[in-house]
């Protein structure tokens, strides 16, 4: 019982300790699990660090303080970090070259929305009508036709490219724009990303560092 409400994980630095007030009655119940399971190891634990990742607004300044003085009386450590676990799901991405990654196998059809926490890939199309939106970047290995927003939690290094780049709608992070009607559609690859405050496209070059 427990399992998977309390995980701990092993670092270089010490030791994290991920835990799911959601899944707890109260904080007591939570804390009897938690001594349960740190008491199996509890001789690696002595001057070492604890960080502890959990939703710090289901938990008050009186009963944080009550599981620190837990680790360092009984456990020993050496120091202790908490670390909001809200707080670090909603972390924007900083680059391009990082994160999860979701592969999509197949065409993208009309009304469909694709939306993902990480970096899109699809082997397919993307048809007019369809949406794809990515906390990362989007590689389209066909032609992207429908809307496409990468950077959707903010990342305005996320780059969106595809064999064929002709979608009616771009979005970057906050910036947005739209495909010029009547505009020739070049059949090479292209990069879409943002310089400046504006969105520009350019041709896929396998030299360049996006």
């Amino acid at each position: 019982m427990g399992e998977d409400k309390i995980v701990l994980r092993g670092n270089k630095d010490g030791l994290n300790v991920v835990i799911d007030m959601n899944r707890f009655k109260d904080f007591i119940e939570m804390l009897q699990i938690l001594k349960e399971k740190l008491s199996r190891g509890k001789r690696f634990y002595k001057g070492a660090t604890i960080k502890i990742t959990i939703q710090l607004k289901l938990v008050s300044e009186r009963e944080l303080r009550k599981l620190k003085d837990i680790l360092f009386q009984e456990f020993l450590i050496k120091d202790c970090i908490f670390e909001d676990v809200d707080e670090k799901s909603n972390k924007t991405f900083s680059g391009i070259y990082e994160g999860r990654t979701k592969f999509i196998r197949k065409t993208v059809r009309s009304g469909q929305i694709v939306n993902y926490p990480g970096n899109i890939v699809i082997i397919g199309d993307v048809n007019p009508g369809s949406e794809v939106v990515a906390a990362g970047n989007i590689i389209v290995l066909g032609i992207l036709k429908g809307a496409a927003h990468a950077g959707s939690n903010g990342n305005d290094k996320a780059i969106i490219a595809a064999f064929r780049l002709e979608p009616n709608v771009l979005q970057i992070a906050g910036t947005i724009t739209k495909a010029p009607e009547n505009d020739e559609k070049p059949s090479y690859p292209e990069v879409a990303k943002i310089k400046g405050k504006i969105i520009i496209v350019e041709p896929y070059s396998p030299n360049k560092f996006y």
